[in-house]
């Protein structure tokens, strides 16, 4: 009997230090949906091992080619897909919605509100928002200098100016989102954006004299625990991916952190299952004692 309650002990400590430690597994973000003023504005990439493709605008895709990683970054849902088209409406967003960790995150398209100011349709060059701050920190993380911006005869207010006027703010806002997942002990939540490993071209600048690939994310807007905010990156990794009608989009990966909650701990089902036979045991012995007497 001494014996018999030594052990029963030792189990319940075990089982009670496993569920303490074991965290809960939080994985991708579950339950997405599309939303936002336009909330059709949208387009759906799934992936083979070398190229992204078009397919069908349905749920199960959406949730199916957000479930990647940053090492194998897989298809993408892109947020406001017309951006490039004439006559697109740079007030409407596009946002996708889900769960993770137990808390719902909002990840949307930006609008002229975001980039000038609310109620702002344009801007100019050195002005405070959004627009000139990054623009600027594009500049300033691909060791563009205003010499190297005279070689191919501007200086950075013409660069603005010219990416301005040709549409290169709508076009940085429409997020190529590829997955959403969380790690479970810090509860840091990493997002991967799918762009051009090379965005030189985007800005309106040949990828020569350069010593390395200008690199350039788009922009998402995030709304998390009452918080919300911008996300960019101006470091690439190779995705190992193309989208196969033009062989360029999609051929890196920037991936974007957020502060998350890590989620709370649950016990694995092998523990659960552990203590129940901890309570047999108990169960048994009552029923023992109870013959006994």
């Amino acid at each position: 009997m001494t014996f018999q309650k030594l052990v029963i002990g030792v189990s319940i400590a075990i089982g009670m230090s496993a569920i303490a430690t074991v965290p809960a597994q939080a994985g991708t973000l579950t339950g997405a949906t599309i939303g936002g003023t336009a909330a059709s504005d949208y387009l759906v990439y799934d992936s083979n091992a070398t190229n992204t493709f078009l397919v069908a605008n349905t749920s199960a895709n959406v949730q199916k080619v957000i479930s990647g990683n940053a090492a194998s970054p897989t298809g993408n849902v892109e947020l406001a897909a017309s951006s490039e088209k004439t006559g697109f409406n740079f007030t409407n967003n596009t946002t996708l919605t889900g769960t993770i960790g137990g808390k719902i995150l909002t990840l949307s398209s930006l609008t002229s509100d975001d980039w000038f100011g609310v109620g702002k349709t344009t801007t100019t060059y050195g002005l405070t928002n959004l627009a000139n701050t990054w623009f600027n920190q594009v500049l300033t993380s691909n060791s563009i200098t205003s010499p190297l911006l005279a070689a191919f005869g501007y200086t950075k207010q013409t660069l603005f100016d010219s990416f301005l006027t040709k549409g290169g703010f709508q076009r940085f806002s429409d997020p190529n989102i590829s997955y959403v997942n969380q790690d479970d002990t810090s509860g840091l939540i990493s997002i991967g954006l799918a762009g051009h490993y090379n965005a030189a071209p985007l800005l309106g600048l040949p990828s020569n004299p350069f010593t390395s690939s200008l690199q350039a994310s788009e922009l998402v807007k995030y709304t998390y625990e009452g918080k919300t905010d911008y996300l960019y990156s101006f470091k690439a990794t190779l995705s190992g991916l193309v989208e196969e009608s033009d062989g360029i989009s999609h051929s890196g990966n920037y991936e974007v952190p957020i502060k998350g909650v890590p989620p709370a701990a649950v016990p694995e089902p092998s523990v659960m299952l552990g203590l129940l036979g901890v309570a047999g045991v108990f169960a048994s012995q009552r029923k023992f004692k109870k013959a006994s007497i």
